[in-house]
């Protein structure tokens, strides 16, 4: 089996999921997310694009339902050595077979949770399921079960995380000598990708980020290339990789003359960022985390230029996005506690001047103040 985890930190994992069904008193869970089903099992696919269920009881055993295209991917990759395939074909309904499958199980009129909040269950599959579950079994949204404990990170999970960020770092060093005059957009995504992949690690959940010009201040994947002129910035929003585990980072980076501008919002970035260290230690919250960035941005003149979250929870993530929660946004009482790999970024996009300057790295908090895992400073970077 191509397992990334000994046996015990999957055990420990079961247990621990295990003791908070027993107080939500579940009979048993219904997961979906593809990120519950890597952290329980290993399980490592793209293809909870279809209709698939992890069965977990309460006694802690585990049955997969899949499609026959995953049968040997669960095998090859996941701890699971009961599974069960659906059949394709027209007129299919995959809840259905679920119901029969709970049935089997002797599930009939008990307790049963279900992730209804992911991606890994589709609107139209959700329906089929609640009309399947309607006079079968009590069920409850247990959405929010496996993603808070997926938030504590082993110490197995840090150094994933650790190895992610050191492969972020080497894509930033592919990067710079291309970011100059007539730079490439394209080549620049070709190197740091390359980069991750040449030191062992994998696809992002979600697309790198890059612009440059008036695409600097755009916060997402767009289509399109350009070239660099002699004075012009640049933002990157990258993750190194490694066994699906994520570390992001975020830069504007300049080429040629820093403008005035450019140098004021990268030192209200900086102050922010440095505010939000500050705040990301045990006994606050995530909410206090982001009102640290708010205060400084609004000091600075820069409420309407900033955004309304400044961050969030990293780990292992599948399609279509590496954000994990909780988020760094006003009023989340979610507790900073050790062990939480957490992205932190500052983002200011001045659209009067077309002006855009990033600044985000990842952490893993401690007793004390959290550790950078990048190993480069927060100076302004300027080609």
């Amino acid at each position: 089996m191509a397992l990334h985890f000994d046996r015990t930190e999957f055990d420990s994992r079961r247990d621990r999921l295990i003791i908070e069904m027993a107080d939500r008193k579940l009979d048993a869970l219904l997961v979906f997310s593809q990120e519950s089903m890597y952290w329980l099992t290993g399980y490592d696919t793209f293809g909870f694009c279809f209709f698939q269920c992890l069965v977990v009881k309460a006694d802690g055993s585990m049955i997969l339902m899949t499609r026959s295209a995953d049968l040997r991917q669960a095998r090859h990759t996941s701890i699971l050595d009961n599974i069960v395939v659906w059949t394709d074909r027209e007129g299919a309904n995959p809840a259905s077979e679920l119901r029969n499958l709970l049935n089997d199980l002797d599930l009939l009129g008990c307790r049963i949770g279900i992730e209804y909040d992911t991606h890994g269950l589709t609107a139209r599959s959700g329906r089929l399921l609640d009309e399947e579950m309607k006079t079968f079994a009590t069920t409850e949204d247990a959405s929010t079960i496996i993603p808070h404990l997926r938030v504590f990170k082993s110490a197995a999970e840090i150094a994933k995380v650790e190895k992610a960020a050191a492969l972020g770092d080497d894509a930033l060093d592919a990067a710079l000598p291309l970011i100059k005059q007539g730079g490439d957009e394209g080549a620049i995504l070709a190197a740091m990708q390359g980069a991750i992949f040449a030191g062992g690690g994998d696809y992002p959940a979600n697309e790198f980020i890059i612009g440059s010009g008036s695409d600097a201040l755009l916060c997402r994947y767009k289509a399109g290339r350009r070239k660099l002129n002699k004075n012009d910035q640049l933002t990157l929003e990258w993750a190194g990789v490694f066994h699906h585990y994520h570390a992001p980072m975020m830069r504007t980076v300049l080429t040629g003359k820093v403008s005035r501008r450019h140098q004021e919002l990268y030192d209200a970035a900086l102050a922010s960022l440095q505010a939000v260290e500050k705040a990301m230690v045990p006994g606050r919250t995530f909410g206090d985390v982001f009102d640290a960035h708010a205060r400084v941005l609004e000091a600075g003149g820069l409420t309407r230029h900033r955004l309304n979250a400044c961050g969030y929870s990293v780990g292992a993530r599948f399609s279509p996005s590496w954000m994990d929660r909780p988020m760094f946004y006003a009023g989340n009482s979610e507790p900073i506690a050790p062990g939480m790999t957490l992205f932190a970024h500052i983002i200011i996009m001045d659209s009067d001047s077309e002006t855009a300057m990033t600044l985000g790295r990842t952490y893993v908090t401690t007793e004390d103040e959290p550790r950078p895992l990048s190993r480069r400073n927060l100076d302004l970077i300027v080609q």
